[in-house]
Parts: C-alpha cells; structure tokens; sequence
C-alpha cells in the first residue's frame, strides 16, 4: 500500500491531471466530470482515469447528484509536500551554511 505522500506525489506527477486539478482549484466550486472534460483534449474515460488518481491522492472529492458526479478539489493534503521538502531544505540550508562558513575559514 502506497503512503500518502506516494500518492500525492504520483497524482502530481502527470501534466494532465496537474491542469485538472489546477481547473478545479480555479473553479473554486464542484465541476462535472463533462464540464471537466469539455477543458481538455482527452475521453470523457481519459478524464475519468485522472480524476480516480487525483482523488485516490484526497486532492479530488467525488459526490453523485442523479447521473452525474461531481468532483472538488482539495489542496489541504499538498502540505504534506511541503512538510517533506521542507525538512530536505532545512537540511541543504545548514549544510550549505557550514561548507561557507568552512570555506571562509580558510
């Protein structure tokens, strides 16, 4: 089973489903699937595929109303991105710090 940081960082990963989320932050209100897919050049099942991955990662919701779905975004779990790397930047910030203060050491 995938952490969750392993699924963010794969529903990410692709282009397409980074312009779908980015549409659905954009909208700021829930879409339908065929409202999403009249954005872009891709299936309605192409659409549907990245909107599983996203939502798998907690980036998407997905509610049913009749038919239809409707999927919002949710960026909240973007921050455990930023809690990973931030670690790796305090890191590199230190080491960075002491290779200068060794360097004007000499």
């Amino acid at each position: 089973m995938q952490d969750n940081i392993t699924k963010i960082l794969k529903a990410i990963a692709d282009p397409k489903r980074r312009e779908i989320f980015h549409a659905l932050i954009i909208a700021s209100s829930a879409l339908s699937i065929s409202q999403i897919s009249g954005q872009f050049d891709m299936s309605r099942q192409g659409v549907t595929k990245h909107i599983k991955t996203l939502e798998q990662a907690g980036l998407v919701a997905i509610t049913s109303s009749g038919r239809e779905r409707f999927c919002i975004a949710d960026a909240e779990p973007l921050k455990q991105i930023t809690e990973w790397v931030s670690f790796y930047e305090k890191f590199w910030d230190t080491t960075l710090d002491n290779l200068g203060d060794f360097l004007d050491s000499k």
